[in-house]
């Protein structure tokens, strides 16, 4: 008799719900529409990247523009883990 295969079932994530920036956060996103969580992220590191925002000695920190300046509360200088938690409050769940 031979062994079945285990077969894995392929979990899905939760569908998110769309977020809408605020407006200092659509300059830097280049869209004030609804769109994922996902895709906000992704422009935002398009940006950072873009611009050459990410520091040379230490890649965890953002070096903010004017712009990203208004979305980082006023700082400076903001690591990864800081900045996702300083654009959540410019983000609004419809």
């Amino acid at each position: 008799m031979a062994a079945k295969k285990a077969t894995k079932s392929k979990r899905k994530p939760p569908e998110m719900p769309p977020v809408t920036p605020s407006a200092e956060l659509a300059v830097v996103l280049g869209s004030t529409k609804q769109m994922k969580r996902t895709e906000v992220t992704s422009k935002l590191w398009q940006y950072i990247k873009k611009n050459k925002l990410q520091d040379d000695k230490n890649r965890r920190n953002i070096n903010a523009d004017d712009a990203l300046k208004k979305v980082f509360g006023g700082k400076k200088v903001v690591n990864m883990f800081e900045m996702t938690k300083l654009v959540n409050k410019h983000l609004k769940q419809d």
